[in-house]
């Protein structure tokens, strides 16, 4: 089904601003050395001294630190009984599935395309790119890693068939650390971050990108639990200040969690977008962004059927048995702003897209 030609147009426009954006690291590099006569003061990429101290605690946390951060907010979320008796059944399924299976199946698919892709496609360019500066390459990374993301969310609301690769992020009728993983296979597997920061590695970026990537899960895992950690600068006068940069800056629980709501109509859920995954500045640029300061009363969606694990996180390889779900054999998707009567002359089932 056809893109609606307003919708083109604006993604037309966003994406041209977009490529723009992405130049400005580049620039900026650019212009340092411009400035500083072409002379590269380090033969390698190294750390600032100011930071050279967090180099061995980013790489723990990176390999083993954020799991056990996960898990233990996660028990925290129990504990304190914020899912409210609603991790029951396929939910309990899915959530454990999607999260254990991203650690089987990523690690082999990375390191094909890291060892066997890459050298194929850019040969004699690996580490080509250790000349450039830390702030450089830290910039240049965190710019094109979460914008790049910021797209591939956002075209997976608004493009009818990208969406149900994705539907199975947003089924999840609670918000916290058991569903921040909650994806379809196909979704994970093509994640265009994993490829970007993969190549950027390739051409001698590591260091910078695991500085970024550890800086971006936090944040994540911030906005996706269900501690809401940014209520004392909406609440106390003296931080509202800072409450209005951070809220525009980067995502944050109130901003995200109106993301996942399971509706647009109560002035505060806004799955029509809040794409941003570590800045909500995206969402600022390109005019997708609601903030309140409110939290939504509930979660998901409201066609959501509790379809089989196996459908959620298999499809369209396995389909769902459910009568009426989304998933089953045979079901369209629509954008939500299609006219029921122009899909109506179709015996087929539809489900409208959270654009």
């Amino acid at each position: 089904m056809a893109i609606d030609q307003i919708l083109k147009r604006k993604l037309t426009r966003d994406l041209s601003i977009s490529l723009l954006i992405y130049t400005l690291p580049v620039l900026a590099i650019y212009l340092y050395f411009k400035l500083n006569n072409g002379i590269v003061s380090e033969s390698h990429l190294t750390l600032p001294s100011f930071l050279e101290f967090a180099k061995p605690a980013f790489e723990n946390i990176r390999t083993w630190g954020l799991i056990v951060f996960m898990l233990s907010l996660g028990v925290i979320e129990f504990v304190a009984g914020l899912y409210d008796d609603e991790w029951t059944g396929e939910e309990r399924k899915i959530d454990i599935i999607c999260f254990l299976a991203p650690k089987l199946l990523l690690p082999p698919v990375v390191a094909f395309f890291s060892l066997t892709v890459l050298p194929y496609l850019i040969p004699n360019l690996q580490n080509t790119l250790t000349w450039v500066p830390f702030w450089g390459a830290f910039f240049l990374i965190a710019v094109a890693d979460d914008l790049t993301q910021y797209w591939y969310h956002r075209l997976h609301h608004q493009v009818p068939f990208l969406w149900r690769f994705h539907r199975t992020h947003h089924s999840a009728p609670y918000m916290g650390m058991a569903m921040l993983s909650r994806q379809n296979f196909i979704y994970t597997v093509f994640f265009s971050q994993i490829y970007l920061t993969a190549t950027l590695t390739f051409l001698g970026l590591g260091l910078p990108a695991l500085f970024v990537l550890v800086i971006k899960s936090f944040i994540t895992l911030g906005a996706h639990s269900s501690i809401a950690w940014d209520k004392p600068f909406y609440k106390y006068k003296v931080l509202h200040p800072i409450a209005w940069v951070l809220e525009r800056f980067i995502s944050t629980p109130a901003t995200h969690h109106a993301h996942h709501a399971d509706t647009s109509g109560d002035g505060i859920g806004h799955f029509k977008g809040n794409f941003g995954n570590m800045f909500f500045l995206w969402d600022v640029i390109f005019g997708t962004g609601l903030i309140t300061r409110k939290f939504p009363k509930s979660y998901g969606m409201k066609s959501y059927k509790q379809e089989e694990w196996y459908a959620q996180f298999f499809w369209p390889i396995f389909k769902s048995k459910k009568e009426g779900s989304a998933l089953a054999k045979g079901v369209l998707a629509v954008p939500i702003a299609q006219k029921r009567d122009e899909v109506a002359t179709s015996p087929r089932s539809y489900e409208q897209v959270q654009s």
